[in-house]
């Protein structure tokens, strides 16, 4: 073998040691990645699972929360619808009590001597107030000024079922 020979012979016994090598180092490398990327990906597991874990405590949370302010607005309906009916049986009451005259409605007289003017009070036995004098309201006007009571009464009492709903759902 000549000398030339010896040299490309030993250059390419230098190139395959070269590429072997290069391609120990790629194996070395790829395991060492194939490590990293696997506990990344295990680290990214967790994380999932604690983001999904915090993600259904706070739907949980608001579930809860709706449910309760559910409840709180049932109860206030209950309520309302209760006062309602109440106010309602009442009214109906009096309404009945002033047709068949059981109670006459009447107003309280001014004394003033010198306007001359002087409206008969109906005299009875039944009177709680003792020296003033009252005039009796005709039984239709009576009936008319308790329907307008009857309307402000229903009135109020759905402002208040309206307030206690807004409260209950308010935060």
């Amino acid at each position: 073998m000549t000398p030339v020979q010896k040299l490309a012979g030993l250059v390419v016994l230098i190139v395959l040691l070269m590429v072997g090598a290069a391609g120990v180092t790629w194996k070395v490398q790829d395991w060492r990645m194939g490590k990293q990327l696997a506990e990344q990906a295990g680290l990214h597991k967790d994380d999932m699972a604690r983001i999904t874990l915090a993600a259904a405590a706070q739907v949980r949370d608001e579930q809860d929360k709706r449910l309760a302010a559910d409840i709180r607005a049932t109860t206030a309906d209950q309520k309302h619808t209760k006062e309602l009916s109440d106010a309602q049986r009442t009214q109906a009451a009096l309404r009945d009590r002033l047709a068949t005259a059981d109670v006459r409605l009447s107003v309280l007289l001014a004394e003033d001597p010198a306007s001359g003017c002087n409206v008969p009070t109906a005299t009875g036995a039944v009177g709680v107030v003792h020296a003033t004098r009252r005039a009796q309201l005709d039984p239709a006007h009576a009936q008319r000024i308790i329907r307008i009571t009857d309307d402000g009464d229903n009135a109020l009492i759905a402002l208040r079922a309206c307030q206690a709903y807004v409260r209950a759902v308010a935060p």
